[in-house]
């Protein structure tokens, strides 16, 4: 596969995963019990929360694969679980690690959930929050068509599709007779 195609394919996938996250994101904060949960039977948001985290995990690990195989640029594949000593971009690439080693902490503190326990398991989920904000500031800061019109209106709505989810759980957690039980 040649450099160009890799660039190509990482850069593909740095954006779809930020979407897919960003829809992840909202679906999990939007699944709760409640008026903020009441548009989707809660079966489906938290199925479709799930399987899209999935996808989003997939999407990651190619992202990752791509930027590792360009040889473009050295990056190695431990600077996708260590977050410093990077030759290119170290600062931003280790955002994008630190996003990355918390959606692993996520991802499997979820498949240990039964054993974690659900209060446990909840404090390390919110960890999810962070993650996509760190890998929103690494795409930002790091992508090569992040000056470009069309992938600042991409970061931008996704920022503001994430706060209307949190201020819509917000208003729903505090008005009266609502519960607010993560997905």
């Amino acid at each position: 596969m040649s450099d160009a195609m890799l660039w190509f394919l990482n850069r593909g996938t740095g954006f779809v995963l930020l979407g897919v996250l960003t829809a992840t994101v909202v679906l999990g904060v939007l699944a709760v019990r409640g008026r903020a949960g009441s548009l989707l039977p809660a079966f489906v948001s938290r199925s479709l929360h799930r399987n899209l985290s999935l996808f989003a995990a997939v999407l990651l690990v190619a992202h990752i694969l791509t930027a590792v195989l360009d040889e473009f640029v050295d990056i190695r594949w431990w600077h996708a679980f260590v977050p410093y000593g990077a030759a290119y971009e170290p600062l931003w690439l280790g955002v994008g690690t630190l996003a990355t080693d918390l959606i692993l902490a996520v991802l499997v503190t979820t498949a240990v959930r039964a054993r974690l326990g659900l209060s446990a398991w909840q404090r390390v989920h919110q960890l999810a929050y962070l993650a996509w904000a760190l890998g929103l500031v690494h795409g930002l800061m790091i992508g090569t068509d992040s000056g470009e019109t069309w992938a600042l209106i991409g970061y931008s709505a996704a920022a503001f599709v994430v706060a209307v989810a949190v201020l819509v759980r917000l208003a729903s957690a505090s008005a009266p007779g609502t519960e607010g039980e993560p997905a």
